[in-house]
C-alpha cells in the first residue's frame, strides 16, 4: 500500500472518531437509508476503480504520446512542484466545481454531494460515479507523477485531504479558535487561505436567508484562496443551521449515483435545469 494511503486513512479515522464520540457519526439528523448508500458506494468506486485508473491512464498516455518526457520534472524546486499541483489540481478543482454549479449536465453529476442534510466526513467522496472520470484535476496529477512528481504528490495530498476532511466534518476545529481574542489576525489569515468548517459548510447551507449560506460560492477544495482571488468568497464565522438545498427535487439513489442512467426527477420541488439557470444568473447579478 502506498504510504500516502496510511496517512489518509489515519486523518479518516482520527475525524471519524471524533465525530463516532460527539455527533453521531453513524447517525446524522434527517439522514436516510439512501444517504448511507450512496456514500458507500459512491466512495467504493472512486478509491477502488475511479481514482487508481484515471492516474494509471494518464501516465499510459503520456507514455505513448511523449516518452521522452518521463521523469522531466524531477530535479525542479519543491515550491515549483508545489506549485504546480496547487494550479493543475486544486485550481483546476475549484473551477470544476463552480461551473457544476451553473452547468445542468455537471450539476446532475454533483447533485448527490449536496443531497445530504447533515455535514460530515461521509459527504468527502459523496458524488455520482461519473462524476470524478470528469475532474480534470486527477487527470493532471497522473501528468504530473509521470513527469516526475510522485514524491511531491505523497505529501500534497495528505496535507490536501487533511483540509478536505477537516471541513467536511461536523466537529468544527475552528470554532474554539475563533473564541481566543489573540488568534483572530492568525484565523484571518487561516480562513482566506484554506477550507475551514466555517467557509465550507456555508456552501452547504439549505437556506440563502440565514446569512451564512453562500450555496454559488466558497468552491474551495485545499486553497480558500481561490475563492477569494476570483471573488466567490463568503466568510462569516458562522454555521448554516440546516444543510441540503433549498427547493430541490428529491433524488432516487439510482439518480444520485448513476446520473444519465436514471433520468432527472422533474416533480416535486425546483430541477437541476431550474436551479442551475436560478444559480447562474444569481451569481452573474
Amino acid at each position: 500500500m502506498r504510504p500516502e494511503i496510511f496517512a489518509i486513512i489515519a486523518i479518516f479515522v482520527l475525524f471519524g472518531l471524533l465525530e463516532l464520540f460527539r455527533t453521531r457519526l453513524f447517525s446524522k439528523p434527517e439522514q436516510n437509508f439512501d444517504d448511507a448508500m450512496v456514500e458507500l458506494i459512491g466512495s467504493t468506486v472512486l478509491l477502488i476503480i475511479t481514482q487508481p485508473m484515471i492516474i494509471v491512464a494518464a501516465q499510459f498516455l503520456m507514455g505513448l504520446a511523449a516518452p521522452q518526457w518521463a521523469g522531466a520534472l524531477a530535479g525542479i524546486p519543491l515550491i515549483a512542484a508545489i506549485a504546480l499541483f496547487l494550479v493543475f489540481d486544486d485550481m483546476a478543482q475549484y473551477w470544476l466545481h463552480r461551473l457544476s454549479h451553473q452547468i445542468p449536465f455537471l450539476y446532475n453529476l454533483h447533485r448527490a454531494h449536496h443531497n445530504a442534510k447533515y455535514m460530515s466526513i461521509r459527504l468527502v467522496y459523496r458524488n455520482n460515479i461519473f462524476y470524478y472520470l470528469l475532474m480534470p484535476s486527477i487527470w493532471f496529477s497522473g501528468v504530473l507523477i509521470y513527469l516526475g512528481l510522485g514524491w511531491v504528490y505523497v505529501g500534497y495530498i495528505i496535507v490536501k485531504m487533511a483540509v478536505i476532511v477537516g471541513a467536511h466534518s461536523d466537529v468544527a476545529w475552528d470554532a474554539p479558535l475563533y473564541k481566543i481574542k489573540w488568534l483572530s489576525p492568525v484565523m484571518w489569515v487561516v480562513e482566506r487561505t484554506i477550507s475551514t468548517p466555517a467557509t465550507h459548510h456555508a456552501h452547504h447551507g439549505r437556506h440563502t436567508e440565514d446569512g451564512v449560506t453562500h450555496y454559488k460560492g466558497n468552491y474551495g477544495n485545499l486553497l480558500f484562496f481561490w475563492d477569494v482571488l476570483f471573488g466567490t468568497a463568503k466568510i462569516t464565522r458562522r454555521y448554516p443551521d440546516h444543510y441540503g438545498v433549498e427547493n430541490l427535487a428529491p433524488a432516487t439513489l439510482g439518480q444520485q449515483l448513476a446520473w444519465p442512467l436514471f433520468p432527472e426527477n422533474k416533480t416535486g420541488g425546483l430541477g437541476v435545469r431550474e436551479l442551475a439557470a436560478k444559480e447562474a444568473a444569481s451569481e452573474a447579478g
